[in-house]
């Protein structure tokens, strides 16, 4: 029971979803989510337990940091008392194998894909490698991790090589990734500043960080709108998405309060995970032969959900900042 209540605290399944989207992405670009159901099941949940792998090894690593960082976050175990070091180990131990055997039963190319995932998981926490503690390298490691193993192991559930079109996908969901996970030191910057650790914005300054994660969204985004180019109305949509993005940068920036901050990047990250729920429900639809006005359709009344909730969200900020702390 406790191994059980550990995995789902580790799990922080926000970005667990975050993932899946990917995943899920790459295999409606190319056939019908319903062709191999199965196989799209156990992806995610191999996904799922590759993400509580990482967050294991990485919560053991980085303890003391945590312990200032997230002193009241319920998912810390170890900071919490819920769980000790050696409880953390068997429950990287037992995601790894999980993680593993679940690809295993899709192909190998799979499972191949699952076993980078991992060796990136601990290359990235522990030494020596340890690129937590590269400054450039970080973001562009959890890239490939967050983004890179989701789109290729959709490709290989759908049995597809890679091709223009997905390398074009992958750089620009890519650079939007980076551009947003830069943006988490924000969140951390009191214990990674105790500990020494040289991450982005401890190096080179709020300013820097803002116009790096901007870089990353537009050339991210300007990338996707190119994928986009025959589809008219739905560039005008996710040229909006990234709009908001953008506006939520430069309220980032000019901020002086780490409330309003985490406010920001918050509700910034919630209409990236509308970009891509939004993109899913399009492409999806067309996979599945329904006309054109209902793929606009379904896509516009997804972002209006999330454009409704942006601006909810930027007339009442405690809301939000509760909402994304949740």
């Amino acid at each position: 029971m406790k191994i059980a209540l550990l995995f789902w605290r580790l799990l922080r399944y926000r970005v667990a979803l975050m993932l899946i989207l990917f995943l899920l992405l790459s295999v409606s670009l190319h056939q019908n989510l319903t062709t191999h159901p199965l196989f799209i099941v156990l992806a995610c949940v191999s996904l799922a337990f590759s993400y509580i792998s990482a967050t294991s090894i990485n919560d053991i690593a980085d303890a003391k940091i945590d312990a200032i960082n997230h002193s009241h976050s319920i998912g810390r175990p170890l900071i919490t008392g819920e769980g000790n070091k050696m409880d953390l180990v068997a429950v990287f131990v037992i995601a790894t194998l999980c993680s593993l055997l679940l690809a295993a039963c899709i192909n190998w190319w799979a499972f191949i894909l699952v076993g980078i995932s991992i060796l990136i998981n601990i290359a990235y926490s522990l030494p020596p490698t340890q690129f937590s503690y590269r400054t450039w390298l970080a973001p562009f490691v959890l890239g490939i991790a967050y983004v890179g193993i989701p789109y290729t192991l959709g490709l290989a559930i759908v049995d597809r090589r890679i091709e223009h079109a997905d390398v074009a996908w992958f750089l620009g969901l890519y650079a939007m990734f980076v551009g947003r996970i830069i943006l988490k030191d924000f969140r951390d910057r009191k214990g990674d500043a105790k500990y020494h650790k040289p991450t982005f914005l401890l190096r080179f300054g709020k300013e820097a960080t803002c116009i790096f994660s901007c870089m990353g969204l537009v050339i991210g985004g300007g990338i996707i709108l190119w994928q986009l180019r025959s589809n008219g109305w739905l560039i005008l949509i996710t040229a909006l998405y990234l709009v908001s993005v953008l506006f939520m940068l430069r309220r980032l920036s000019v901020s002086h309060d780490g409330a309003q901050e985490q406010l920001s990047i918050g509700v910034g990250a919630k209409m990236g995970n509308g970009l891509l729920i939004t993109l899913l429900a399009f492409f999806s639809l067309r996979q599945a032969g329904e006309s054109m006005s209902t793929q606009l359709l379904i896509a516009g009344i997804v972002s209006l959900i999330f454009f409704i909730n942006y601006g909810i969200f930027l007339r009442n900020p405690k809301a939000a900042i509760i909402g994304y702390k949740g």
